[in-house]
């Protein structure tokens, strides 16, 4: 019923928008363009009628092309660009945050977080011809097929040890994702502290990043809001954003 309610109010205009009510807790991102590659993260928590931070600002990195406009929950914008399979650009808008995926057994969290220690057989399609597009598989065998191969989920690459779903182009029961508008969107560790861009992640230093996994609460509906400054200054009132 909570994803169908999202859904719901993303068919509203841009400028008509609100966050959902029961949304208490928010990780914004903001750019300085739509073509910067660079991002300020911050963790914000709801207390009665104001939103406070509740981590200090990190930098971190986007697509190496900038950001376009993603599917979330917000109402579909496309102008100045769409999101697209491949297109080195990080999903902006607002998003559902997902589970939590990691090499290690375990991580610090709140226990409502679901965790997912990553084997061999863990598979994030990225083909969008098949039924699974967009989706985490767990196989019950060692990856034989190319498709199994391909879609096997990184191990032994510092920078996805520790990631974080953001809901970009999500399948859900309702529907499923779109083909070709962008799959395996993650918060993870960056890469070369912070000297490489990304196809599509938002990546920040791993300290930063356990501090937001270990705060994250699915009671508070928490969403990640990602937009270049000039778009974020516009619907901030209409928002109600911090």
């Amino acid at each position: 019923m909570k994803v169908v309610l999202l859904l719901l109010l993303s068919i509203l205009p841009l400028a008509a928008w609100q966050l959902p009510s029961q949304c208490k807790q928010l990780v914004i991102g903001t750019a300085k363009s739509w073509d910067s590659s660079y991002v300020s993260v911050t963790l914000y928590e709801k207390k009665g009628n104001s939103w406070k931070a509740v981590t200090q600002p990190v930098t971190g990195r986007l697509g190496k092309n900038g950001l376009a406009w993603g599917r979330g929950i917000h109402p579909f914008a496309s102008k100045p660009h769409l999101k697209r399979e491949g297109d080195g650009r990080a999903p902006a808008g607002v998003f559902l945050i997902g589970q939590a995926f990691g090499a290690h057994k375990s991580i610090k969290k709140k226990r409502n977080l679901s965790y997912t220690q990553v084997t061999s057989r863990d598979l994030w399609v990225e083909d969008s011809s098949s039924p699974y597009y967009n989706s985490h598989l767990r196989i019950d065998h060692d990856p034989t097929s190319d498709w199994e191969k391909k879609a096997q989920m990184r191990q032994n690459d510092y920078p996805h040890s520790l990631k974080l779903y953001i809901g970009h182009n999500s399948a859900t029961a309702q529907q499923k994702a779109k083909p070709k508008a962008g799959s395996a969107i993650f918060f993870h560790i960056w890469r070369n502290s912070g000297k490489s861009a990304t196809a599509g992640c938002t990546t920040i230093p791993e300290p930063q990043l356990r501090q937001i996994i270990s705060k994250i609460d699915v009671r508070k509906t928490p969403l990640y809001i990602l937009l270049p400054q000039t778009e974020y200054t516009k619907l901030r009132a209409e928002w109600k954003l911090p």
